[in-house]
């Protein structure tokens, strides 16, 4: 392909080219909204829509790239819309003609309400508005991770608000973004990573790093610290396994610092008990740095507990304000099959015998960026209402086969009510907003209006956060 690999003209499906032959004679404005219609949990954390106004509708689509359109669809098999495309490309200075709206990015909204509408502002082309659903709908991978993220964020909080004296100054390193290896793409791991960061702090996802910081106008979005991988354990040889720990503390244990080192190469709980606890036990100590443990297989809630009680044998621990006993010097960093079900399972077993959970934090990878599809949360783009001519038409489906795939009907906005929350209604026909709406005009006939920063994305998070409390 010739052309900017970024050009929505290119980014749909196949069958969608056809459509504009499909709709009713004299229509003139369509009406299109994104939704969770449900799924494995029952809010979504809204996030990422800026990301692809800012990478994709930001575009501006040439005279070049409609000639090549109509050589490329017609040997593809498909009739182009030669004469639409280059009125966009012509006479709307290549700008995409709709009107979209949205939330706070960081609002958690139940599911199965409005979460972003597109609405065509250009009769001649209205049907562009479909056309971009194949790249608009994948706002469901960042709303996807940060929910998930920030379900963890809450399992997480909880154990702390029990066994730790400062849960608020903790939480945000509590989950590590180990997920950049595991996704399909750079992309991806961009999205993903930078979605993650909107509930946590810590992240070896560069790519997200990066993608915050860029998209979302923050200095720094993310945060790791020095940290082993076996090879750099087991290049030493297993004779010399102390050396090598020995070589972390010394490279890296300085006063008030963190080091993580993976301990699982040979025998775990030699090297906590013997090498950790014994042999490097007072360079710990007088390094004046906090040295994470990190067991890296096995069945993570049985061995992070028998980790921690070896430590806690060696390096002692005090009793906090809960109650729970916290580590002296070392704590533990779990980063092998780590999920919701495990992450929930660590929990209990460490607060069930005593530990804070100020011991512990999570490293997740697979779980957190690539074990998820867009039926987690059933995400839908659907048309909702048309002009014909001066006839409004409201636009829905209602399949008997699947009750739970029926579409809602008309005009639609989300306000806020204090009694209700969320709630999502029926715009009259020439109205863009409700009253009460909470929705905000983001894009409109190809500009980004509205764009928030990474900081303001977190702040919406954490109120609304306490809002659901």
């Amino acid at each position: 392909m010739k052309t900017n690999r970024f050009s929505y003209l290119f980014d749909t499906d196949s069958y969608k080219i056809s459509h504009y032959k499909q709709y009713p004679p004299g229509t003139t404005s369509m009406f299109s909204y994104i939704e969770s219609r449900g799924g494995e949990y029952d809010k979504t954390v809204f996030f990422g829509l800026q990301y692809y106004l800012k990478e994709y509708l930001s575009h501006r689509v040439t005279v070049e790239e409609v000639e090549e359109a109509k050589e490329l669809f017609e040997l593809h098999g498909e009739p182009f819309n030669y004469e639409g495309w280059m009125y966009i490309a012509k006479e709307l200075e290549g700008k995409i003609p709709v009107r979209i709206r949205a939330p706070k990015e960081g609002s958690i909204i139940p599911t199965h309400n409005l979460l972003v509408s597109i609405e065509s502002t250009d009769p001649k082309v209205f049907w562009v508005v479909s056309w971009i659903e194949t790249m608009l709908l994948r706002v469901w991978y960042p709303i996807t991770v940060a929910t998930r993220s920030n379900t963890i964020r809450r399992i997480i909080l909880k154990a702390l608000n029990t066994s730790a004296d400062d849960p608020n100054g903790e939480i945000n390193f509590k989950l590590h973004d180990f997920g950049s290896r595991g996704v399909s793409s750079q992309e991806s791991a961009m999205i993903g990573g930078a979605s993650h960061l909107v509930n946590f702090m810590g992240s070896d996802t560069l790519a997200g790093v990066f993608m915050a910081n860029k998209f979302y106008n923050i200095k720094m979005s993310g945060f790791s610290i020095p940290a082993a991988e076996h090879s750099s354990i087991t290049s030493w040889g297993k004779e010399h396994e102390v050396d090598a720990y020995r070589n972390m503390l010394r490279q890296f244990a300085k006063p008030g610092a963190l080091v993580a080192c993976v301990s699982d190469s040979y025998d775990l709980w030699n090297a906590c008990s013997k090498l950790w606890g014994g042999e490097l036990r007072q360079e710990i100590r007088d390094s004046g740095a906090v040295v994470i443990i990190r067991p890296d297989s096995g069945h993570p809630p049985s061995v992070v507990l028998k980790c921690v009680q070896i430590l806690e044998e060696k390096f002692g621990s005090t009793i906090n304000k809960k109650g729970y006993k916290v580590l002296d010097s070392v704590k533990v960093i779990q980063g092998d099959g780590i999920n919701e079900d495990s992450i929930k399972e660590i929990l209990h077993n460490l607060l069930s015998n005593g530990y804070s959970a100020s011991n512990i934090a999570f490293g997740m990878g697979g779980a957190l960026l690539q074990q998820l599809n867009r039926d987690t949360q059933k995400f839908a783009m659907k048309c909702s209402h048309v002009f014909i001519g001066d006839k409004s038409v409201d636009v829905f489906k209602d399949p008997v086969t699947d009750p739970g795939k029926a579409s809602k009907a008309g005009r639609l906005d989300l306000i806020y009510d204090a009694t209700r929350g969320y709630e999502t209604v029926k715009l009259n026909n020439q109205d863009i907003a409700h009253p009460r709406t909470i929705m905000r005009t983001v894009y409109e006939n190809g500009e980004l209006l509205v764009e928030m920063t990474f900081d303001e994305v977190r702040n919406q998070a954490r109120f609304d956060e306490y809002i659901d409390e």
